[in-house]
């Protein structure tokens, strides 16, 4: 299921008012939707916007695909600069993870070592005479 975060248009004729809404890229403009991310009213000066930060960047942390018109008042409000961020630490994180692990040295223990040499069995070949005749 693709979800979008998009808006859905309310309000009466030639007075629109839009729900910021998360919704499966297949419903309908205003039709059902999953979550509420917030709301956007056009006709005050200036434009009223009102956006839950948090289930806006865990919808995009999921995958959400913002539409335009939400992409560009999402850069208004800052979210998107905040989510970029929040993905580069995540991209960071496993990296320096590995550099640690390398940088650390490797324990061994004293049991593990007896344990390797006692169970090591030690194998003799038998060698058998054979006669040669001429």
């Amino acid at each position: 299921m693709a979800v979008k975060l998009r808006l859905l248009r309310m309000g009466a004729k030639k007075k629109p008012f839009y729900r910021i809404v998360a919704a499966d890229s297949r419903t309908k403009r205003d039709g059902k939707y999953i979550e509420l991310v917030g709301t956007y009213n056009p006709l005050v000066n200036p434009a009223e916007l009102k956006i839950n930060e948090e289930v806006a960047l865990k919808w995009l942390s999921l995958g959400a695909k913002p539409t335009d018109t939400v992409k560009s008042l999402f850069t208004k409000v800052g979210i998107n600069e905040k989510h970029h961020l929040a993905k580069a630490k995540k991209a960071d994180k496993p990296a320096k993870e590995a550099e640690e692990k390398k940088a650390a040295p490797k324990k061994t223990s004293t049991k593990t070592e007896t344990k390797k040499t006692t169970a090591k069995k030690t194998t003799t070949k038998k060698t058998s005479t054979k006669k040669e005749s001429k």
